[in-house]
């Protein structure tokens, strides 16, 4: 089973020892992190590099729907979007997974099946992650069993925010055990944390639990990814490779909805975390609107015209 990284095996072996390590952490700047967030916020870029970070950015998409009324229908549409994002134009790339509830997981994956596109699958209970342990892993083996790629599971918020650090620990252990080969990405719902403190905490947590990437939030509440919180996962990733070698990716999820947007998303990885992460591998927007707005900029750069309403599908 994945353990912590050896760097820090002291700082898991009690709750004690987490949450020492946790109060070490040095405290955020607010006003010094939103500042420069705004600041990589202004970069422009030209028309080279802009065709060049639409494409990246198509490429990072875990095109998503996490409705109630999904249907299977309504999957396999969103697959062949995926796959295929505009028939016009063969050249676009796909977008790097489908992200769905755990009961369509089988049906995206047949959808997508031999494309390269991944499943991604929603678990733990989420959005809210109210629900026992064994529950939880239940909810893990069968979206794996139904051919999910990578899981995005939820943390405990309620055990967090009561300082219960080494029970969030634990629970993303397990659920990385019952991933089997499947990337786990760890979504800790920021806009629920409070502070910028909570954020890096619950940051290193997740890395020291084996987490593949840390994402901000599932999309279901009214403060989603924001670039401040981003640059700050970002930053945490940064360092955690720099004392232990190991690389962990970053998914910004919710109200990501333009190409604007998303360059900006795009400029604080390269400014922060370095190219190394400007790859699908390691960085991934959780995002449904996204690609429409990504396909109609694509299209204004290689004719020089906006297309018409019908372009795009309707998500």
């Amino acid at each position: 089973m994945p353990t912590t990284a050896p760097a820090f095996s002291d700082a898991t072996a009690s709750d004690s020892a987490l949450r020492r390590f946790l109060f070490g952490l040095p405290g955020v700047d607010a006003v010094g992190l939103e500042a420069r967030a705004a600041s990589l916020g202004t970069r422009s870029i030209k028309t080279t590099a802009k065709a060049y970070a639409i494409d990246l950015a198509i490429s990072m998409i875990d095109l998503t729907t996490l409705e109630g009324a999904d249907t299977p229908g309504k999957v396999r549409a969103l697959a062949a979007k995926a796959v295929n994002p505009d028939p016009t134009d063969r050249t676009t790339p796909r977008t790097a997974a489908v992200c769905v509830y755990p009961d369509m997981a089988a049906t995206a994956a047949a959808a997508v099946a031999g494309s390269g596109v991944r499943v991604a699958s929603v678990a733990t209970a989420f959005p809210a992650g109210r629900a026992a342990l064994d529950v939880k892993l239940a909810d893990v083996r069968d979206a794996v069993a139904a051919g999910a790629d990578e899981i995005d599971m939820v943390i405990d918020r309620g055990a967090f925010l009561s300082g219960r650090f080494l029970k969030v620990y634990e629970e993303i252990l397990a659920v990385k055990a019952e991933c089997g080969t499947a990337r786990l990405k760890v979504i800790f719902e920021t806009g629920e944390l409070s502070t910028y403190d909570n954020i890096r905490r619950a940051s290193w947590i997740g890395m020291l639990a084996g987490a593949d990437f840390i994402k901000t939030s599932t999309g279901k509440v009214a403060t989603n990814a924001t670039p401040a919180n981003t640059l700050l996962m970002l930053e945490a990733v940064r360092d955690f490779r720099a004392q232990t070698g190991v690389q962990i990716g970053v998914k910004p999820a919710g109200g990501i909805r333009t190409t604007k947007d998303a360059v900006k998303f795009l400029v604080l990885v390269n400014e922060t975390a370095g190219e190394d992460w400007l790859d699908p591998h390691w960085f991934r927007f959780g995002a449904s609107s996204l690609l429409n707005d990504l396909l109609m900029q694509r299209q204004k750069l290689s004719t020089g015209r906006y297309s018409g309403p019908d372009y795009v599908t309707v998500d």
